[in-house]
């Protein structure tokens, strides 16, 4: 069919249209409707049609905040009908949000009610609610009627709403507002009024002001839900560019009860998260064992404020689950701020001086158009009072005129050319009821004439002079912080990146005791009582049947550990992230603070200052032994990038296992010593650095089939004595020089003399007179005895007892405390005469 055709059997013109170009053109229509007719809010009273609408619908409706409610639901009607048409939710919704005050910083609706809560509650249906507007709002709405803003015709042009509202208020910056247009969006966080006002006076002072100095006031966004902002520079970014990432964290506290346990308490939740659905979420989490330490989470919030009650499982550390707390869930979040709003029907990125700038450029606009209509009434109401008071002057005449008048109109015209009166004085002079004609009544008008003359110079002056009309804003703006100015809710404090839990956590001396069985804890080394040697000691770790405290260690809070497997795997944790226990509590498994197979277990452990220093790292090695005699040495280096599956230390041959690892600086000398009783001293400079997945080289020849290597020390002191001890309770201390250096691999000489008395050695330390020393045996049992209490021996001798055993036990760990300094204090135990005489003579020294 032609065109011609087409047109005829249509009876109409087509016109042929590009898709693509239609498609283009109605988009941008649409989006540019969405922008300034629905998602953006405008600059100067930071509000969007929307919340315009229902604001001055309320006041059309006459529900200010001293009058009655009233029903949500007419309300909503008013609006619909007269200004918004669109769903009846929409602005149902936007009412009861103005009503939140866990919404907004200044809530601008008063609600009665349900209005929702801030654990995701749905309001009541409108038809049972009620409002009425708040007198903060009324702020927003004063002078209205003044000519101080312009007026459109709403939707079907029978009525007229207001483009902007006069807003005294600086709400852009007060209360906020986002909203997702086509193409952009905008989120800009609340603040704290009194912060505002300031910093807009000093704006007025200075209009050069930089936004360094207005930071000075405003010293942050102010959350209606209060909690805590970390950093200061998402703050910085976003006031200097209008776009910046604020991260917000719960405030919580930390509770000891009186049983030692302890509770998180949650008392106020970042902006915008939703309460219930966090918990919930939480939960969820320690289901999936993704937080741990936690055994209830109760929400105890109500009326008088927010609570939140976490409690924390007897062996897990507090500060690190709230830690976990913050990295996995809303109690820390983020709010990315985004300051577009609209400029003059425009979109515009704002930072905070901007924001400023064009409220302020408003409310002077408002008050000058205000003083022109003030001034234009006040004219008019004088040029009234001034025909008035010629017609009180000239009142007989006035009268007779009037009397001799047949018609109204005749009158009028007789008054305007007799007095020279205008249309309007004419008027009001047929208008005035005889008890104007009073004295009182005349003195009256002109008093008030008076008064008009005073006021229409002061409105005068205020339109010739910008400084009056600034003063003006400022003056009101006073007024306003008087009113409703508050106190910050949200604190802001210094942070960079992650918060840095160490600040929480006191660095101090700590007792580290890992179980047979693979169960650790830290203890205060302050808790361990100094005993006299030979002393029955005190209960120091509560094991299950068959299990014994294996390894002991003093580190620092702070310090960073790193523990290897018997399989030569190396992991990593901060001592604090150890659970901390009493002396009699059995700890934590340690496979539920690292991730090492069921079949492994830990052997050694190091403390490590840091390990973000590079020529710390550089500049020390870790030596490695196996049971079997091999020894094998790495830079630290090779160990500072922890990694949560840990990594290979060592490779260990089959049949082996790895047994010590210990912290050197390259020159120190080695000691290895065997169960057998044998030693062996070397400089560590005969074992060259390995890559982290090697095996090492041979260390000690063993004695038989039977031997092993039960410890491994690195001397860096020569003044340094090294101490034995035997399975059996006997122990003594050596001068190192009675150990001559040998070359790696030997056999070595005799440290101890062992016999069926002493029992094999367990263990060889490196000790000091200062020192003290931790000893432990298999059922548990522990004792605290100094170093200077054990007098310098030979190296071939049996010893002295240390510590009274029962039948069928033995020593279990031993483990030194450097620098005690504590004083002794005797208890149940006295010193063991057998123990102090029981010295063996020296034996011929054996290569």
């Amino acid at each position: 069919m032609t065109d011609e055709n087409n047109e005829q059997t249509n009876g109409s013109k087509i016109i042929p249209i590009n898709i693509e170009e239609e498609m283009k053109a109605a988009y941008i229509d649409y989006s540019m409707s969405v922008i300034v007719s629905r998602a953006l809010p405008d600059v100067r009273d930071g509000l969007k049609p929307v919340h315009r609408r229902v604001l001055f619908g309320m006041l059309e409706l006459g529900v200010g905040s001293n009058k009655p409610y009233k029903k949500s639901a007419r309300i909503v009607g008013e609006v619909l009908g007269k200004y918004h048409p669109h769903g009846d939710s929409s602005v149902y919704d936007t009412m009861v949000r103005m009503a939140q005050d866990w919404s907004l910083r200044y809530p601008f609706v008063d609600g009665q009610g349900n209005f929702g809560s801030i654990d995701g509650d749905n309001p009541a249906a409108m038809r049972y609610t009620e409002a009425r507007l708040r007198k903060i709002a009324e702020e927003m709405l004063a002078d209205i009627n003044k000519d101080t803003i312009d007026f459109q015709l709403n939707f079907d042009d029978s009525l007229e709403e207001p483009t902007v509202l006069p807003a005294k208020i600086p709400n852009l910056l007060v209360n906020g507002a986002s909203g997702i247009a086509v193409g952009m969006a905008t989120n800009m966080a609340p603040h704290n009024l009194s912060e505002v006002i300031d910093a807009t006076v000093a704006y007025i002072d200075n209009r050069e002001i930089t936004i360094d100095e207005l930071m000075k006031y405003i010293k942050g966004p102010d959350f209606p839900t209060g909690a805590t902002i970390y950093g200061f520079e998402g703050i910085k970014d976003a006031f200097m560019t209008g776009r910046g990432r604020v991260v917000m964290r719960a405030n919580a506290e930390i509770e000891t009860l009186d049983n030692g346990r302890e509770r998180i308490i949650v008392n106020a939740i970042p902006y915008q998260i939703n309460k219930s659905a966090m918990i919930e979420r939480t939960a969820e989490l320690i289901n999936e064992k993704k937080i741990e330490g936690i055994s209830e989470i109760r929400d105890e919030s109500d009326r008088e404020g927010m609570r939140v009650v976490y409690e924390v499982k007897r062996e897990a550390n507090a500060n690190i689950v709230l830690n976990n707390l913050y990295k996995y869930t809303a109690l820390q979040t983020s709010f990315s701020i985004n300051n577009i709003a609209l400029v003059k029907g425009r979109p515009m990125l704002l930072n905070v001086k901007d924001m400023i700038h064009h409220f302020v450029e408003h409310r002077h606009e408002v008050i000058v158009r205000r003083t022109k209509f003030e001034l234009s009434e006040a004219e008019k109401r004088a040029h009234i009072l001034e025909g008035l008071l010629i017609a009180l002057d000239h009142l007989d005449e006035v009268i007779a005129l009037i009397r001799n008048s047949p018609t109204p109109e005749e009158a009028r015209v007789g008054l305007m050319e007799k007095f020279g009166l205008s249309d309007i004085q004419a008027r009001a002079i047929l208008d005035m009821t005889l008890r104007r004609l009073t004295g009182l009544e005349r003195d009256k008008i002109k008093d008030e004439y008076a008064e008009l003359m005073a006021t229409i110079e002061r409105l005068k002056a205020i339109l010739a002079d910008e400084s009056l009309r600034m003063n003006i804003i400022k003056e009101e703006l006073a007024e306003i912080k008087d009113k409703f100015g508050d106190e910050r809710k949200t604190q802001i404090v210094h942070a960079e990146g992650e918060i840095d839990i160490e600040s929480l956590i006191e660095n101090e001396e700590m007792v580290i005791t890992i179980s047979h069985a693979g169960y650790i804890k830290r203890t205060k080394a302050t808790e361990y009582r100094k005993q006299g040697r030979g002393g029955r000691g005190s209960m120091g770790g509560s094991t299950r049947e068959e299990d014994f405290i294996e390894h002991i260690l003093i580190a620092q809070t702070h310090n960073y550990m790193l523990f290897f497997t018997e399989k030569g795997r190396c992991f990593w944790l901060k001592v604090y992230g150890i659970p901390e226990g009493s002396r009699t509590s059995k700890g934590r498994a340690i496979q539920n603070l690292l991730q090492i197979e069921k079949d492994d277990k830990v052997k050694a452990f190091i403390t490590v200052k840091t390990l973000n220093d590079q020529a710390y790292l550089e500049s020390n090695f870790i030596i490695m032994c196996t049971q079997k005699g091999t020894i094998k040495k790495t830079t630290l280096e090779a160990y500072s990038r922890p990694r949560v599956n840990g990594i290979n230390a060592i490779s260990i041959n089959e049949g082996d296992v790895l047994l010590e690892a210990r912290l050197t600086t390259g020159s120190s000398e080695i000691l290895m010593a065997l169960k057998s009783g044998r030693a062996i001293r070397f400089n560590e400079s005969t074992v060259r650095p390995m890559g982290r997945t090697a095996s090492g080289v041979r260390g000690v020849t063993l004695s038989g089939v039977n031997d092993e290597v039960v410890g491994m020390i690195a001397v860096d002191d020569k003044e340094t004595n090294i101490l034995v001890v035997s399975e059996k309770g006997y122990g003594k201390r050596s001068d190192i020089e009675e150990y001559r250096v040998t070359n790696r691999g030997g056999k070595g000489v005799k440290t101890i003399n062992v016999t069926e008395k002493t029992g094999q050695l367990i263990a060889i330390k490196d000790v000091k007179e200062t020192d003290d020393l931790m000893i432990i045996n298999k059922s548990g049992i522990t004792i605290r005895i100094g170093v200077d209490e054990l007098r310098v021996m030979g190296r071939a001798t049996q010893g002295v007892r240390l510590i009274k055993l029962n039948e069928d036990d033995e020593i279990a760990s031993v483990a030194k405390i450097e620098d005690a300094g504590e004083d002794v204090e005797e208890t149940e135990g006295t010193p063991d005469a057998t123990g102090t005489d029981s010295e063996a003579s020296s034996e011929s020294e054996e290569n």
